[in-house]
């Protein structure tokens, strides 16, 4: 899955003996009533019948718009909050492909924000494609030796990073000339890249290999893998991956919990969050410390505050539907969460809590 840059406000511990905390086991979640509860307001997506191939989405904090690259549709859905409607974006290529005996269509699915431009991955032509965020119309595109799945801006470089699970590569892209991308460098990895994160203030990228159960700092200059990690996931592997970078902790999602790493004692497992079945890519928001995380199978929305020590706390949860999953929130702590089985954004107002 993504997103808006992800670090935090927070404070270093004073001493390696706090953050050390024993692993605990992974409990089933369930919903707790003595949480607020959110109610979600379906957006039809423009242009589209369910059900539709959707995957990630993420923010322009900005223009406070979210985009949703709708691939079965061929369009970029780009959802304005405050005037509550979305513009598509049209003119991208999608093919039906076979993934797991089933058949869909495929298309965009993956994209960032980045200066001036939002750069948008397809799966079906291979491609990763400018958008101008003034005036939203598709500009040039870079084909690729495989299809692009997370796609992140680096703005400290004006560099595109692309994962490429089937060619087990990250791709770096030049973004320095305007709307225009040019091949810049790869990274072999030893598996096949699953989520991603920004670690600017560390000078790292973070992404898992779904494949072999490991979680991969690697230098943003010298593109070496600097640390791997295992968070502890099951046989089906990490998926999506968060940071927060003021204190040194990395949030890795299983496919059913969120496990805490301590960045800087080699990975050490801390807290973890129950979240249901069905979890992929996950969002935090360095403001408010607080982790958003929506499990498609179990059709649910948690939102946990992450405390210093690495401790995850729910704080509020929420039905979804089956298959919803990776949820972003705006700076206003409103939740969206991609429904694809509906052809929705689904939109869930952001929760009060008690101080």
């Amino acid at each position: 899955m993504s997103m808006h840059q992800r670090s935090s406000i927070g404070f270093f511990c004073l001493c390696a003996c706090s953050r050390a905390a024993a692993p605990s086991a992974v409990s089933p979640a369930a919903p707790n009533e003595q949480l607020p509860k959110l109610s979600a307001e379906a957006l039809a997506l423009p242009g589209a019948t369910a059900p539709v191939s959707l995957d990630f989405i993420f923010l322009e904090p900005e223009r406070a718009r979210v985009w949703v690259p709708a691939g079965g549709t061929g369009s970029v859905d780009v959802f304005d909050i405050a005037g509550r409607g979305f513009t598509r974006v049209e003119g991208f290529n999608t093919v039906e492909r076979e993934a797991h005996g089933k058949k869909r269509v495929v298309g965009p699915s993956s994209g960032a924000v980045g200066q001036g431009f939002a750069y948008i991955g397809n799966r079906a032509s291979l491609e990763v494609c400018a958008i101008d965020l003034q005036s939203l119309k598709k500009g040039a595109c870079l084909e690729l030796q495989a299809a692009p799945d997370c796609v992140e801006y680096v703005p400290s470089t004006r560099e595109v990073w692309v994962t490429t699970p089937s060619a087990q590569l990250l791709v770096v892209l030049d973004a320095s000339a305007e709307g225009q991308l040019t091949p810049k460098a790869t990274i072999k990895l030893d598996g096949a890249p699953e989520g991603y994160a920004l670690d600017e203030p560390h000078g790292v990228f973070l992404t898992n290999l779904e494949d072999k159960g490991s979680t991969l700092r690697i230098d943003l200059k010298t593109h070496a893998v600097t640390d791997t990690w295992s968070a502890g996931c099951s046989a089906d592997g990490p998926r999506g991956v968060a940071v927060d970078s003021k204190r040194n902790l990395v949030l890795v999602a299983c496919t059913d919990h969120v496990q805490a790493l301590d960045a800087a004692h080699a990975g050490a497992r801390l807290g973890t969050l129950a979240t249901g079945a069905g979890l992929d890519n996950i969002d935090y928001v360095a403001k408010t410390g607080l982790l958003y995380a929506a499990a498609g199978k179990a059709a649910r929305l948690t939102i946990a505050r992450v405390e210093d020590g690495g401790q995850l706390t729910a704080v509020a949860t929420a039905q979804t539907s089956a298959g919803a999953r990776n949820a972003v929130a705006d700076p206003n702590g409103n939740v969206y969460v991609s429904d694809p089985q509906g052809a929705h954004l689904l939109f869930f107002r952001a929760p009060h809590f008690k101080d």
